[in-house]
């Protein structure tokens, strides 16, 4: 019988992460994006994790960390309060509610300082997360890393109004 995962925790993005925050982008990449990517397209995605604007995205934007007994396992960065920009679990929680728990924190804070709406550029792998907490693909597009061309999809989701969300909460 398989044992249950400890409470799971949020907290906001330290600089001291980011080492750990590069493992868990790396080991979701290759772990979990196999069936949709090539290996190069893989291995290049994986490398924009060097780049020093991975770091300024952590830190410009507003980046949860999920962490189980004090130990990150994923992360989510909301940029200009709509752009979900980073948004990646460690494979060996994946499918257990960590990403759902930062999602929703994440449309939570955006929807308390007024967002009306949230968009990712969405991986193929992650399209049915996405869609299963609302977010509709607007469009395809491809993206250039290297040597490589990655495809993904624009997908938005349309939050209620402050309002709404205050009578149902």
């Amino acid at each position: 019988m398989g044992q249950a995962m400890p409470q799971p925790g949020l907290r906001p993005f330290l600089p001291a992460d980011l080492p750990v925050l590069v493992e868990i982008y790396e080991e979701s990449i290759a772990e979990l994006t196999g069936e949709d990517y090539s290996e190069s397209q893989q291995e290049a995605w994986m490398a924009l994790s060097g780049d020093e604007s991975f770091a300024q995205k952590l830190t410009q934007g507003l980046t949860l960390i999920a962490s189980v007994e004090g130990s990150p396992v994923g992360f989510i960065c909301l940029k200009d309060n709509e752009l979900i920009e980073l948004f990646h679990v460690h494979p060996a929680v994946a499918g257990q509610g960590i990403g759902t728990m930062l999602y929703a924190a994440v449309e939570k804070l955006a929807g308390a300082r007024g967002a009306t709406r949230l968009v990712a550029e969405v991986s193929d792998n992650a399209q049915p997360f996405f869609q299963k907490h609302g977010f509709q693909p607007q469009r395809r597009t491809t993206l250039s890393l290297g040597d490589e061309w990655l495809a993904n999809t624009t997908m938005e989701k349309r939050l209620a109004p402050q309002e709404d969300r205050k009578l149902s909460s």
